[in-house]
């Protein structure tokens, strides 16, 4: 089989296929012949050392898969050969085969394609995890969405509508507001700093977003949290905007509102039951046509270089994949 590895962290010039046998399933495990992988900014970020939290080398980019299960190890009940999945890793993705343990393997609704089920799990159990437990979105409350042309930021469009928000999307070109405003956002604003806080404001009708999903964390963070109706709640997802901000404590004592961190892949770690119980609940909207994930620009194996680069940069609306096989 082939598969993209590196020695060491640091470029995306450190990585190259090469060519591995085919692992088998252990014990809990399941193998899964790829189809997708999805490639988005933290898939590169750790692929190229940048991540809070390294992984070990000899190492391979890519966190979500979507394929078709090849075989099962002992113990394993929950799917079957022949069954089409999506399963999360940290790292491995970018391979003809990988051998995921079981828990975090999920069977898909047949109305799902593959490519969208390997931009899925993440995103949307990111915002989930994130609206509905560290901000406890309630209808009818207004929520601010950065980067919400990305893949987290259009899961959380469009799980901030099924929950009854009202959202303000905010995004950096007309291409990327058109996508938002597609996905589910009734208002739309630019990020141009110059009278930005303005601009919010008339959108929110002279008042301010309750809640700030916010996965840029870039210049317009302080901003934004100034920017906060009272108890407003500001929802720290990642760093795509580059260097950590920095806020005034003073700040949520006059707002009377939280910065709240919401990390995905310590919830997966430590949380497992309620994991699995957001996953269920994300499926069945897939099933019921509530969700419908938005797949982004599409590589060659080959081409996974560009994939990373694609990641990296944040061009384009949606999350990319990589099509490793014809099943995609």
């Amino acid at each position: 089989m082939r598969l993209v590895q590196a020695q060491k962290l640091g470029s995306i010039d450190d990585y190259a296929m090469v060519e591995p046998p085919v692992p088998s399933p252990a014990n809990g495990q399941v193998l899964i012949r790829v189809a997708a992988c999805g490639m988005g900014y933290v898939d590169a970020l750790v692929a190229t050392g940048g991540y809070q939290v390294k992984p070990p080398v000899p190492f391979t980019p890519g966190h979500e898969i979507s394929g078709v299960v090849e075989r099962v190890g002992a113990s394993v009940d929950n799917v079957r050969s022949g069954d089409r999945v999506m399963a999360y890793s940290f790292g491995g993705g970018l391979a003809e085969y990988v051998a995921v343990p079981a828990e975090m393997v999920e069977r898909i609704p047949d109305c799902m394609t593959l490519p969208q089920a390997a931009v899925f799990r993440i995103n949307y159990l990111t915002a989930l995890h994130g609206l509905a437990d560290r901000a406890q979105l309630r209808a009818g409350e207004r929520m601010l969405v950065f980067g919400a042309a990305g893949g987290v930021g259009t899961a959380a469009v469009q799980i901030g509508r099924i929950l009854g928000a009202e959202i303000v999307a905010a995004a950096s070109t007309e291409e990327k507001r058109a996508f938002a405003k597609a996905q589910g956002a009734q208002q739309v604003i630019d990020t141009e700093p110059d009278g930005w806080r303005d601009r919010l404001k008339a959108l929110c009708g002279g008042s301010g977003p309750t809640v700030v999903f916010d996965p840029v964390c870039g210049p317009l963070f302080e901003a934004a949290f100034r920017s906060q109706a009272w108890g407003g709640r500001h929802l720290v997802i990642g760093f795509a905007g580059g260097p950590i901000p920095k806020l005034s404590v003073n700040l949520a004592l006059m707002k009377g509102s939280a910065l709240v961190g919401v990390d995905v892949r310590q919830l997966q770690e430590l949380e497992p039951v309620r994991t699995r119980d957001h996953v269920d609940r994300l499926l069945q909207w897939v099933g019921e046509g509530r969700l419908c994930p938005p797949v982004g620009k599409t590589f060659a194996f080959e081409d996974y270089a560009a994939a990373m680069t694609n990641g990296i940069s944040g061009s384009g609306p949606g999350k990319a994949i990589v099509r490793i096989s014809e099943d995609a």
